[in-house]
């Protein structure tokens, strides 16, 4: 704990997180001019908790940095510590301690963080700090966490079409009175539809770096030269100027067709139709609900068709503040679960895209580039092969908090725990999200130029898909056979001869032994994750 100081001034510490860069965040709602400080700090802990991709950390920094000019131009006081200023303690509580001794405050404002692990921190502050601690409810949502809290207490299952609709009702979103606009609540069977041959994709908009994003790039690649992923490709929005020009974009040129070929994929073209909001949505520099009422008149103008933005609302007034519901009401104990009992070390080609597994490839080699990939690859390629190949969860969610932009563990660890992997055991998902080569050729060109072949399903020539697919079902069967939605793929299993089901299971041991944890070559100098 720091010395205390001999005299407290009126001020206020307004501690201000790399993820809250937003000017009515509830830190700051209050904040007076004349006397209040604003604290805003890069530190060396929050970049190596996980090694997180080097664009994530470089958007961040860049946020963060043009947040504060932008807070300075209205005549504020910001107290802004660089990675490098001497002094820099390296840590959270560190860099606090330190600045309440330089301002001696008469107490400090954060708002509640998005993990676990920074509101332990938190409530640790409130403990050892000399001054009062007020953590305030994280304004920038929708639905605040102890409302998620009532909604969820008592249900093991926690569907999030129900909650949906209740958030429809309670904003007013998609709605005439207390109907959903067009009759139905979810226009998702319209949204499946495979990209046609030649089909001209939108000119996406990029933001070049400017003087201060490149300065905090370059800090980046010096500081940071052995995490995963490439800082060449960075086009990231880092002000709100830039963030809402990006949400006009997507508005007028993707949103309109953005439904229907949302869950197609492509190589070569990691954006499609998607919004690519995540990032300064989860950093603050949008909010949910200009966004989502964006959209709305969108509609409403008719500029976009309602199947396009509904599927577009759903995502953000449904599916992200539900994830964040389901993290805040189950943690700490959520992220220990292993419904599968999934052990299987994470293969070395998640971090190097070295396999003849094209739609693996594709990703993970656009996710370097790009710190970015939609949820259909991250849900249906990546995490599906680790979801049937048995993948450790722990080691699983720990990739995908490291290798996208947008990834906070608030939004990360259900998507991946529980939507990807069911190690949940069925808390968010009523069945796993298993599915075999076929899935992936009906809604990309992956497979035609791919050295395996998705219509074999048996053999080396074999999709994996294919045979781990029925392994999974195999090694799954006390688990998951009792569950209504598996029936008919169980059905099928038990048609199945012995000679066939050993076959399946020969397949995935030669397939799965081959695969390896540790770089494949010594030239392979992608990092691993630590």
């Amino acid at each position: 704990m720091p010395a205390q100081s001999a005299s407290r001034t009126g001020r206020t510490l307004r501690f201000v997180l790399g993820d809250q860069l937003n000017r009515r965040v509830s830190s700051l709602t209050d904040l007076d001019p004349a006397q209040d400080v604003v604290l805003i700090v890069e530190v060396r802990d929050e970049a190596t908790y996980v090694r997180h991709h080097k664009q994530k950390i470089a958007f961040l920094f860049a946020a963060m940095r043009h947040f504060a000019a932008e807070l300075e131009a209205e005549g504020i006081t910001v107290d802004y510590v660089r990675l490098t200023n001497p002094g820099n303690t390296g840590s959270f509580t560190g860099e606090l301690e330190r600045a309440v001794a330089r301002h001696a405050p008469a107490r400090v404002v954060v708002t509640e963080p998005g993990e676990w692990r920074v509101w332990e921190m938190m409530q640790d502050w409130r403990e050892t700090l000399p001054v009062p601690v007020e953590v305030r409810a994280d304004n920038r949502f929708l639905c605040p966490r102890e409302d998620f809290a009532r909604w969820a207490e008592g249900r093991h299952h926690l569907r999030m079409e129900t909650f949906y609709r209740g958030m429809r009702r309670r904003t007013g979103l998609l709605m005439d009175g207390g109907e959903p606009v067009g009759g139905r609540w979810n226009f998702d069977p319209d949204n499946r539809k495979r990209l046609p041959k030649g089909h001209r994709l939108p000119d996406r908009i990029g933001f070049q770096p400017d003087a201060t994003t490149r300065e905090a790039i370059a800090l980046v690649e010096r500081e940071f030269a052995d995490h995963f992923g490439d800082l060449a490709t960075f086009s990231w929005p880092v002000t709100r100027v830039d963030a809402l020009a990006a949400l006009k974009h997507f508005i007028a040129e993707c949103l309109p067709t953005f439904g229907d070929y949302q869950d197609a994929m492509k190589a070569g073209a990691p954006f499609l139709y998607h919004a690519l909001l995540s990032p300064p949505l989860n950093a603050g520099l949008l909010t949910a609900e200009e966004v989502c009422w964006a959209a709305e008149r969108a509609y409403r103008d008719g500029l976009a068709p309602l199947n396009c933005v509904e599927g577009f609302i759903r995502q953000i007034l449904g599916w992200r503040e539900y994830v964040r519901g389901v993290y805040w009401a189950r943690m700490p104990e959520y992220r220990e679960t292993n419904a599968l009992g999934a052990n299987r070390d994470l293969p070395w080609f998640y971090w190097s895209g070295a396999t003849k597994l094209n739609c693996i490839a594709n990703v993970v080699a656009e996710t370097r580039a790009h710190a970015y990939a939609h949820h259909i690859q991250r849900l249906m390629v990546t995490g599906n092969f680790a979801l049937i190949a048995g993948l450790d969860p722990a080691q699983v969610e720990e990739w995908y908090l490291i290798v996208f932009a947008d990834a906070y563990e608030w939004v990360e660890l259900p998507n991946v725990h529980g939507m990807v992997l069911w190690a949940d055991g069925g808390v968010m998902g009523s069945k796993p999200y298993a599915a075999s080569g076929a899935y992936i050729d009906r809604m990309s060109d992956y497979c035609a130029t791919c050295a395996y072949d998705v219509k074999v399903k048996a053999g080396p020539d074999a999709c994996p898909f294919n045979y781990l697919y029925w392994n999974f079902l195999i090694e799954n069967e006390d688990r998951l056979a009792g569950n209504p939605r598996m029936a008919m793929p169980f059905r099928t299993l038990r048609g199945m001869g012995d000679a066939r089901r050993t076959e399946i299971r020969q397949d995935a041991a030669r397939f799965l032994e081959s695969l390896t944890a540790e770089p494949v070559h010594q030239g392979d100098q992608t990092a691993k994750a630590t």
